[in-house]
């Protein structure tokens, strides 16, 4: 008798460990689909991301452009002669101002369009926070 009692004890332990069996391989496999989601998700935000910089660094440079032929225009009528004749003292005066505020604007050493915009969202996310290693990415799934 006490020999069936041990055997009914060890049978329903076993089937109390079959049951959390079970229950952990289901919680692992929504684990996993949920990681599966994020992984997809992590992905496509990668991309957005690199897309935005890649906006970005060709908007910067299309501005920089456009900066430095503003400058040249600038440069051309204060320094033209047949300009004296056209623009008047007063607006000469006007354009060598705003070429100087443009200048000293646009030539501020270690100072760019973009460390402006880095310095103000700093707190919010820098693009030097974010990790591009797509090592995670190779890892093999078993």
């Amino acid at each position: 008798i006490r020999t069936a009692r041990c055997f009914e004890a060890l049978r329903q332990r076993c089937c109390r460990l079959e049951q959390e069996q079970r229950r952990a391989r289901e919680e692992l496999a929504c684990a996993a689909a949920e990681r599966a989601v994020l992984e997809v998700k992590l992905k496509h935000a990668r991309n957005q991301v690199e897309v935005e910089m890649k906006k970005r660094h060709r908007a910067e440079a299309a501005l920089e452009k456009q900066e430095r032929k503003l400058q040249l225009v600038f440069e051309l009528l204060l320094q033209e002669p047949s300009g004296s004749g056209v623009l008047t003292a007063e607006q000469r005066s006007l354009l060598s101002a705003l070429a100087g505020r443009h200048a000293a604007r646009t030539l501020v050493p270690g100072r760019s369009r973009s460390s402006a915009v880095d310095e103000s969202c700093q707190s919010l996310l820098s693009h030097s926070d974010i990790s591009y290693d797509r090592t995670d990415d190779d890892v093999v799934r078993k």
